[in-house]
């Protein structure tokens, strides 16, 4: 007979006095054994109606193909509620989801790394009236380490399976063992939620917690990259006249196209050294185009004709409709910080000093500076301060900084941490 995986440690482990690795014991399969997929509209129904009925809050997990598909779709929700258990929800044969949305609207869902699956549950129409992150609580606490895996382990004492991260959750049947790590995922979540909610009140930090919280569970989508071909990974270096950088785009924009028809990621479709490599080169013919190494794989020769397309309609533009080689700020975007010394240096001085009085106040409270005001944040306030100061204008006090950081998004807890010092340090 298999024993039953361990309980959680009586005490639960602190930021200053975690569980020492010694006492960490595996825990490796779900406490009530696994449960069957929800994966029909019917079970779907049932699953919540059963949710509905359970107590407290809701863990919360979903599962994606990041690196086999396009786009960041869940192909795996996983929920768990004490009175209900786990359940492992197929969002593709599943029909509606209406009836789950209900059920999960009004507890309050608790995630670890909230930030990455609520986008994907939201395009699901799943919502979250409340929430509680983990993650964010184990950084506000000061954690060293924040993933998953070391907060349960230095809180509770148990160490889960993590051996399928990366997988293809796309993949259908799902593998019984990928089912036990995903059903894991959520299964201690409501008893670490409990501990760390404590150690956040020990430590005067609960609404702190709350408001980032809050925060990340309201924040508005995060706005379209301005030219996002720019960002293809070792391009930055190696591209840098006009012509190779429209080759590059035309590429990226043709390979986006066809990942988004066929349903995979990108890079799988055609890799980034291939953008690239071409981009370099500058291949004057379809011959030359396949003689790179980069576009001699079977992957890369299937499309042959569509990566050719593209790359000959970048030699065929004319000079004043090639891309800059300096990449154009979007809207109300500031310049690279890394510039500033140069063109606006009372800005760059402002922000040196935002920089250091924003550190040490980090480290005196043991949050994490870019937690404690977000970098965008430090350089907006920075860059406007330069400018004023360019102008002539006095310093701003400290109400006048609680103003702007508050004009800036930073949240209540954050302005009456900095805004004192900041103010004093631009004196």
């Amino acid at each position: 007979m298999t024993p039953s995986p361990p309980l959680p440690a009586a005490e639960p482990g602190t930021t200053d006095h975690p569980i020492a690795p010694e006492q960490v014991r595996d825990y490796l399969r779900p406490r009530d054994g696994l449960p069957a997929i929800t994966a029909d509209p019917q079970a779907l129904s049932d699953a919540a109606r059963a949710l509905a009925a359970g107590a407290g809050p809701i863990a919360v997990d979903a599962e994606r193909a990041s690196g086999f598909r396009y786009g960041q779709s869940a192909y795996l929700l996983q929920l768990r509620r004490r009175g209900t258990g786990t359940l492992l929800i197929d969002p593709l044969s599943s029909g509606s989801l209406a009836p789950l949305a209900r059920a999960l609207h009004g507890p309050e869902w608790i995630l670890h790394a909230a930030d990455q699956d609520l986008p994907c549950l939201t395009a699901l129409d799943l919502r979250a009236s409340r929430l509680f992150d983990t993650e964010l609580a184990a950084r506000l606490l000061g954690r060293a380490h924040v993933g998953l895996g070391a907060v349960v382990e230095e809180t509770l004492g148990l160490r889960l399976a993590k051996d399928h991260a990366a997988a293809d959750w796309s993949t259908r049947p799902l593998p019984t063992s990928w089912l036990v790590y995903a059903a894991l995922d959520v299964e201690l979540l409501i008893e670490l939620r409990q501990a760390l909610g404590d150690e956040l009140h020990t430590a005067g930090k609960a609404d702190w917690a709350a408001q980032e919280f809050e925060h990340v569970r309201t924040r508005p989508p995060r706005p379209a990259k301005v030219d996002p071909w720019r960002k293809t990974p070792r391009a930055g270096k190696a591209v840098r006249s006009p012509r190779s950088l429209a080759i590059l785009r035309e590429l990226w924009i043709s390979r986006e196209e066809l990942a988004a028809q066929l349903d995979r990621t990108p890079s799988k479709v055609l890799p980034h050294q291939a953008l690239v490599a071409a981009a370099v080169a500058r291949p004057t013919s379809r011959r030359k185009m396949t003689a790179l190494k980069e576009f001699s794989s079977r992957q890369a020769r299937q499309y042959q004709e569509r990566w050719w397309r593209a790359i000959e309609r970048a030699l065929q533009l004319p000079d004043d409709d090639l891309p800059p080689t300096r990449a154009p700020l979007g809207p109300d975007e500031l310049p690279q910080p890394r510039s500033w010394e140069r063109h606006h240096a009372e800005s760059a001085r402002a922000l040196a000093r935002v920089r250091a009085t924003v550190h040490e106040r980090a480290e005196a409270i043991r949050v994490p500076q870019e937690l404690l005001l977000a970098p965008d944040v430090q350089r907006r306030l920075a860059w406007r301060l330069g400018l004023e100061a360019q102008d002539g204008h006095r310093r701003p006090g400290t109400r006048e900084i609680e103003q702007r950081l508050e004009a800036l998004g930073a949240r209540p807890w954050q302005v009456e941490q900095t805004a004192s010092a900041i103010a004093g340090a631009l004196a």
